[in-house]
């Protein structure tokens, strides 16, 4: 099956992802034992998205056909670089996985002038982990009939000395987020990156910064007691998570559709054989009700996939974010 790029373009959050990709039937396990020790390796430190996904999934890869142990090993540095580039030279025999947000494999590569990896050819896909949207929010810098993003733009074209905005990190989605924002809008907001959301949203409610881009679930908790506010969601529909949110799209920036992906990957050249047996744990794992609900808590939607639509998603999204760092003319030196 071949994944529609212009489908995947215009899918919102996980579900309308999850139809584009028409997600077959489970895969047959390859006739194996089970490993002795898997590492899932996160290039986040514990405690945080990526980290929590890992260790939920390990936890349901514990005993099962495919290992009788699995740990969680935390390489944090260089925006998740540090784990990705830990995949060469890796054991190909399934007993190390990488975990990682998209942005280090479609994003980077187009940023950064010399990787020590290759999108490509260093990590082999294994499946899907999950999907979720971004959310743009303000705090109490902002005044309360700021509403909206046109409203917001128009605040920060009178206001420029306070026109500014907070992400998890330079050259990611939520950094790029709000470039296009701006330049759609006419404003150029001031851009503050940070080591991770949770610093920035912080920074947002206690009045010290206007605004951030980031993960939706990133907000939830800030915004139901009333510390914060959604002024708008990236995905092509609204999400599950904050469904009284309108969509970019739906306040007028039709071009601004927005979602990304967690994947779980192998050393490349790993036998497919191998790759296999570990896409069937992983989306036995990533079924079970524990993970579905404890990943909701944070916004994100638990999505599997085979290992071919996992290859192809991430070509088109390295295809698709190849123009888009052209044309706001970012690279990590800038």
């Amino acid at each position: 099956m071949t994944i529609n790029r212009r489908r995947f373009a215009g899918a919102s959050g996980a579900g309308a992802l999850f139809a584009a990709l028409g997600l077959p039937g489970r895969s047959e396990a390859q006739t194996a034992q089970p490993l002795d020790s898997v590492k899932i390796v996160t290039g986040f430190p514990p405690g945080g998205t990526s980290d929590t996904l890992c260790r939920r999934v390990a936890e349901n890869l514990r005993g099962s056909a495919y290992t009788k142990s699995a740990l969680v090993e935390n390489k944090p540095g260089a925006g998740g670089q540090i784990a990705v580039q830990s995949m060469k030279g890796a054991p190909t025999d399934g007993s190390v996985i990488l975990q990682t947000p998209a942005s280090m494999l479609m994003i980077y590569p187009h940023i950064y002038k010399s990787l020590a990896y290759n999108a490509f050819t260093d990590v082999t896909a294994i499946s899907l982990a999950c999907t979720f949207d971004f959310g743009f929010c303000v705090g109490p810098a902002v005044p309360d009939a700021v509403k909206d993003i046109p409203g917001f733009l128009a605040w920060c074209k009178a206001n420029p000395e306070k026109a500014n905005y907070g992400s998890p990190g330079a050259g990611a989605v939520p950094h790029f987020i709000g470039v296009l924002l701006g330049k759609a809008g006419g404003v150029e907001l001031k851009h503050v990156a940070y080591r991770g959301s949770a610093p920035a949203v912080q920074d947002m409610v206690a009045g010290q910064l206007q605004a951030v881009s980031a993960p939706i679930g990133e907000f939830i908790q800030q915004v139901n007691a009333g510390k914060a506010r959604f002024l708008g969601v990236s995905g092509a529909q609204r999400s599950r998570f904050a469904p009284n949110v309108p969509t970019f799209a739906e306040q007028g920036y039709k071009d601004l559709v927005f979602s990304e992906w967690f994947g779980f990957f192998a050393p490349g050249g790993t036998p497919a054989p191998v790759v296999q047996h570990a896409n069937t744990a992983l989306r036995t794992a990533l079924a079970q009700k524990d993970v579905i609900d404890g990943l909701a808590v944070m916004g994100l939607e638990a999505t599997s996939s085979t290992p071919d639509q996992l290859a192809v998603l991430l070509k088109q999204s390295y295809d698709r974010w190849g123009p888009i760092v052209k044309e706001i003319g970012f690279t990590a030196d800038s």
